[in-house]
């Protein structure tokens, strides 16, 4: 071969390599590098740890809380799966008074964290509280010793709350499911003898089992990061454990050997999910009419009524009054907000618009970078970018300490060798442990809006400006971001309101003396104080209907 060919050969491998190395590919696989860090930090700590203390761990700790946490999936599955599913199924089949709003309402325990839930229900079912109250009195019974309901502290007590706040992620996706079923398959099952019971339980049900699962998944994982309400109500789950291990008996690896076991089950739910979506695919092809509600009137409806204002009786308007009434008193009896509620407000609002800004910054980024390279070879790291979303808060956290070093490390040692600046904590002492862990949790709810608002730009937009002689900056800036508006409206609302609600990384990350809403409420619950508290959690909940109701409108219109 002439040294012609080799050089030119060599140019072209040269090109190739640049092609691949772009800044913006760097940057994109950096970020990427930051979401997986963590995972591999918390199984570094993990395994290189001492393993003295598993002999305890082992004895007193690993067998209650696994089973407190098995019980607890099992209990909140089934729930939420008789919730979600019956109310999708009633508002889908049937038609009857007050169904219009009761398609939003269903959603609205969305908005109340089940940290909250379980705050509020600890006071309303308080053996002196307002339900308990109005119950001996309709009884004609003076006191509690006469009539007492079941303590609401303890593993059944945690089922009940936290299927009440899950389960419309399962009516939100099994819903979905059942208005797009063709109405020509329940009247052929109809014709060969099935009752419309049977019609459900072998035709509609097989083919809503993805959706149904799906909105399973994320119940569990949304159990498996709680921390609040596990500990209100004195159960001791994997996540509680963890907690305590590493605070309060300042055993970091302990608490990252049982965070691995954890990360383990959150693996096999997401498996599971993905196996489910894998293996259950049910398609038709033809234009067919959509399923149509019957109409039900007389006792049935009033039946049917019933049985879906149940949820949202227990699972928003309960909770939402006694917030209410609770606030009412506070400022009645005080006139003005504590200094502590005004900082915490301040801090939590501060925290989650800077974690927002750079969430769906990167968000928008990295969907960017995917589209422009979508055109020449296949390229994704959305899937990676996303997976921060399925890490648990508490894991997280654990997972950002040895980075969170390294980073203040290189940084103090750059700032004291050229700038003579006295050492200190940059990332740890401030609040930008906390915009990274926010950013690492929620990337996946920026990248999922954005893309959806990618989904809606043909390529040959692209293309035809390509044609003009755009580059592809000039593309994005002209082109995309004028279109993406609305996507990245809704990205920025959802990041938002999740960062203000965010109590599990929040508590495990924050600086000294520095309060956010969540961690307040979390506070004063431990602490058996109700002032502060319920003005937080209803500033949460006021903040948190905002997403439900683009839900909603969604949904209305998909319906």
């Amino acid at each position: 071969m002439s040294l012609f060919f080799k050089l030119k050969m060599l140019k072209n491998m040269s090109r190739k390599l640049l092609n691949t190395l772009s800044p913006r590919k760097v940057l994109s696989y950096i970020v990427a590098l930051c979401v997986i860090a963590p995972v591999l930090s918390l199984l570094t700590i993990a395994l290189t740890g001492n393993l003295a203390h598993w002999d305890n761990l082992l004895h007193y700790v690993i067998p209650e809380v696994s089973l407190n946490t098995l019980q607890l999936l099992v209990g909140v599955a089934i729930i939420v799966s008789l919730l979600g599913a019956g109310s999708a199924w009633i508002t889908s089949a049937y038609d009857f008074p007050s169904k219009k709003i009761l398609l939003w309402a269903l959603l609205l325990p969305l908005a109340i964290p089940t940290y909250i839930m379980a705050f509020a229900y600890l006071d309303l079912l308080h053996p002196l509280g307002p339900i308990q109250t109005t119950i001996r009195d309709i009884l004609n019974i003076s006191s509690p010793r006469e009539f007492r309901l079941p303590d609401i502290r303890g593993i059944w007590g945690a089922i009940f709350i936290m299927g009440l706040a899950l389960y419309p992620y399962v009516y939100l996706s099994t819903r979905i499911m059942f208005i797009s079923q063709p109405m020509n398959l329940i009247e052929a099952a109809r014709t060969l003898g099935y009752s419309h019971r049977e019609a459900f339980y072998y035709i509609i049900i097989p083919m809503a089992r993805p959706a149904l699962a799906v909105g399973i998944s994320l119940a569990l994982m949304e159990t498996l990061n709680d921390i609040g309400a596990s500990e209100f109500l004195g159960v001791r789950t994997l996540t509680v454990a963890i907690y305590n291990e590493w605070v309060t008996r300042s055993n970091l690896t302990g608490a990252a050997q049982i965070a691995i076991i954890m990360l383990l089950i959150v693996s096999l739910l997401l498996y599971i999910e993905k196996n489910s979506r894998l293996h259950h695919r049910y398609a038709n092809t033809q234009k067919l009419k959509p399923i149509s509600p019957q109409k039900i009137t007389g006792y049935k409806a009033v039946i049917l009524m019933i049985l879906c204002w149940i949820p949202v009786v227990c699972g928003f308007l309960l909770p939402v009054l006694y917030l209410l009434s609770e606030t009412t008193k506070r400022w009645q009896g005080f006139k003005q907000l504590s200094a502590n509620l005004l900082s915490s407000t301040f801090n939590t609002v501060l925290l989650a618009s800077i974690a927002t800004l750079f969430t769906v910054l990167l968000g928008i980024f990295i969907v960017w970078v995917q589209r422009m390279n979508s055109r020449n070879q296949h390229y994704s790291l959305s899937k990676i970018n996303s997976f921060g979303y399925a890490i648990p808060g508490t894991i997280l956290a654990i997972g950002l300490l040895s980075p969170f070093v390294i980073m203040d490390n290189f940084i103090d040692w750059i700032l004291n060798i050229f700038f003579y600046v006295p050492s200190q904590l940059y990332i740890m002492g401030s609040i930008a442990g906390l915009v990274i862990a926010y950013c690492i949790r929620f990337l996946a709810i920026s990248i999922g809006s954005i893309e959806s608002g990618y989904a809606r730009i043909p390529l040959s937009l692209d293309n035809a400006a390509s044609t003009l002689g755009y580059n592809s900056y000039q593309i994005f800036g002209y082109i995309h971001l004028p279109l993406l508006k609305s996507a990245i409206g809704v990205s920025s609302l959802l990041v938002f309101v999740d960062a203000m609600k965010e109590l599990s990384a929040t508590l495990l990350l924050r600086p000294l003396n520095f309060e956010t809403l969540s961690t307040l409420l979390y506070a004063e619950a431990a602490r058996g104080t109700y002032e502060d508290g319920a003005i937080a959690a209803l500033l949460i909940v006021v903040v948190g209907i905002l997403p439900v109701i683009i839900l909603a409108k969604t949904q209305h219109s998909q319906a």
